[in-house]
């Protein structure tokens, strides 16, 4: 398959695996990318720039073909250094980064003074085209479908993807929503150039986390994810467990609440103890809608090439039906 995308990420498929936090570790990364994708290092799941170096250096000892680091950029009022995370990225000799979160505005001048591409995940077109303007390479565009936080907006891919095709002028990805070729097909139907996944990669042979995690995202259906943080205006999605059913309680009591009151049912420490134990009502687990459409646990490249074939298929088919 070639688009813009492949050509700009010199890799064999339209395919990128999200920059999961506690999940895009060497493992994960480098099956992705020997199965034809991208694989990405997510650098906050490392817990220095140095730490994250290592596991750089452990990716590449797995894989020959290209991966890349996301770096979240997050709103908090003690931010993790990110500017050192950065000049590792860059110093490891990485040439594809992810950004996610506020604007990477920042980092941009000297990512392609380094020759770095930058992808830019976003959940809205105003977002994307002010991405754009500001210089990265392709955009990614989140829809509500999504894991993790799809902003306040609410715009499913259906409407999104081509909203943003229609005006972005740069390569786009779609992500949100898509676990298989069928996802694919529709995403480059709608004007992307390719995809990203991450939900669909928590459920494969190489995800770094446990079985009864990837079992619980085969057993959901696409009604057994949730909301959090809607009532502080920092929506994420969620499957829905003990934890997460608590989280909505708190928020929906008389008065709403603050942050504070969650916190220690949503600690990083506390999501990342349920993807290590199996323990499924211990921990935010993070996924999107997509879980409807996930019935196995394949490699990563059994995986790519079934959505690749599946995707040429449902093309077919709809040449075929206008034909």
């Amino acid at each position: 398959m070639k688009t813009r995308i492949t050509e700009l990420l010199g890799i064999r498929y339209p395919i990128v695996q999200g920059g999961m936090q506690w999940v895009g570790r060497a493992e994960m990364a480098a099956a992705v990318s020997n199965a034809g994708g991208l694989g990405l290092v997510t650098a906050l799941t490392q817990p220095t720039p140095d730490a994250l170096a290592a596991e750089i250096e452990r990716t590449r000892s797995m894989t020959d073909q290209p991966f890349g680091v996301n770096l979240t950029i997050l709103p908090t009022a003690s931010p993790p250094p990110y500017a050192e995370y950065l000049d590792v990225t860059i110093k490891s000799g990485v040439k594809i980064i992810e950004t996610a979160g506020r604007s990477p505005k920042d980092f941009i001048e000297k990512a392609k003074a380094a020759g770095v591409r930058i992808v830019h995940k976003c959940t809205s077109v105003r977002h994307a085209l002010s991405a754009e303007r500001d210089g990265v390479d392709a955009i990614s565009i989140d829809g509500f479908e999504c894991a993790g936080h799809p902003g306040e907006d609410d715009v499913g891919g259906l409407v999104l993807i081509p909203a943003a095709a229609r005006v972005v002028k740069i390569p786009l990805i779609a992500s949100g929503g898509i676990a298989d070729g069928r996802g694919m097909a529709a995403a480059l139907v709608l004007g992307a150039e390719g995809v990203n996944m991450g939900t669909r990669f928590c459920a494969t042979v190489e995800a770094p986390i446990h079985d009864h995690i990837k079992q619980a995202l085969v057993g959901a259906n696409e009604r057994q994810t949730q909301l959090i943080f809607r009532t502080l205006r920092n929506t994420g999605r969620v499957m829905k467990n003990a934890i997460s059913d608590e989280v909505v309680a708190i928020e929906r009591r008389p008065g709403g609440a603050q942050y504070e009151d969650v916190r220690h049912l949503v600690a990083g420490a506390r999501g990342r103890g349920a993807l290590e134990s199996g323990e499924v009502d211990s921990g935010l687990v993070w996924a999107g809608q997509v879980v409807g459409l996930i019935d196995d646990i394949p490699t990563c490249k059994d995986l790519l090439e079934r959505m690749v074939a599946e995707c040429q298929e449902r093309l077919a088919y709809g040449s075929r039906c206008f034909g």
